[in-house]
């Protein structure tokens, strides 16, 4: 049922868990397996076909599905539509999103993962906090742009140029000190990449601006969900949000807006955490401590150009340590 047990939910609430998933659709995980084909197809055939639809279309087209993609990524991280590793990594490794290698975003995204260090700036690599030393390391100007991203207009006309900038920095710094395991993810990720850029140039469509108008709009919309994610808390079952989000976006997300649920059992496929969080509604909202949020558009009224206070980590005041 998952990589390990809940830490949210009681004996019996687990075995009505257990009950969901000896059903065929999800041990036969089908509606993953039907995701990745529609994602697939849609991408390439809109890219094939973009003369047809027009440009314009078939860009928003491709947006859709490469931010969708990156949702997908995500499920086959956590071990979904099959049980091998390896054969997860080959459906996900694919560049269709441009900037991160699979198997660097897997590492660090399983990092995340990591129970007691959730939203800890040394130890959780997706964190957006900060280190205090850090913080009084910046300038004044670090600062301002820290928290214009940490708005929701930031998060999705910002953050995304600071991520492939920190990807870059990455990349170049792994070639630098020749980190080898590092250094093959991204030579057969830019190996992908230049044939996917040929194939988009051999059909008449501009790689640049698939990069420009295509996979930048993409990781902007993947910011939407992101947004105010985790919250830094003493206790950590109250670090992950639930999001009642729509139906347009559980899609996209692949229900990752019930994240605290994702958090409590990571090896849950995307179709079973609604379930489970709507038959265990108020035991998860207990024990979240009430981080909850009625949709991503209470994010957008209340944050538009007011920043979240994500920046200094209060570990240390916590007393763990973290300087």
């Amino acid at each position: 049922m998952s990589q390990r047990s809940s830490l949210y939910l009681h004996p019996q609430q687990r075995e009505q868990i257990r009950h969901l998933a000896s059903g065929f659709i999800w041990r036969s995980e089908l509606p993953t397996w039907l995701v990745m084909f529609t994602i697939y197809a849609g991408w390439f055939g809109a890219l094939a076909f973009w003369q047809t639809l027009g440009l314009l279309p078939a860009t928003l087209l491709l947006i859709g599905f490469t931010a969708w993609y990156m949702s997908l990524q995500h499920e086959l991280i956590h071990g979904h539509p099959t049980r091998f590793a390896w054969l997860n990594q080959l459906f996900g490794t694919l560049p269709l999103a441009v900037w991160y290698p699979y198997g660097l975003y897997r590492d660090s995204h399983l990092a995340h993962h990591r129970y007691d260090s959730l939203t800890h700036p040394v130890d959780d690599p997706e964190s957006y906090y900060f280190t205090e030393a850090s913080w009084a390391r910046f300038s004044l100007w670090q600062k301002r742009l820290i928290r214009a991203r940490n708005t929701f207009a930031g998060r999705l006309l910002l953050a995304p140029l600071l991520d492939i900038l920190q990807t870059l920095g990455s990349a170049l710094a792994a070639f630098r000190h020749l980190h080898l395991r590092a250094m093959t993810m991204w030579l057969v990720h830019i190996t992908l990449l230049a044939t996917l850029f040929s194939w988009m140039a051999h059909v008449g469509f501009s790689p640049v601006w698939f990069v420009l108008a295509v996979s930048y709009p993409a990781l902007a919309l993947t910011k939407v969900r992101s947004f105010f994610e985790h919250r830094a808390a003493d206790d950590p079952l109250a670090r992950s949000v639930i999001n009642e989000a729509g139906l347009f976006w559980r899609v996209l997300f692949l229900n990752l807006n019930y994240h605290s649920v994702h958090h409590d059992l990571p090896g849950v496929p995307w179709y079973g955490l609604k379930a489970i969080y709507q038959q265990n509604r108020e035991a998860y909202r207990e024990r979240n401590h009430g981080f909850l949020v009625r949709g991503y558009g209470e994010w957008l009224r209340r944050f538009w150009v007011r920043p979240v206070d994500v920046t200094v980590h209060p570990a240390k005041q916590q007393g763990e340590g973290y300087e």
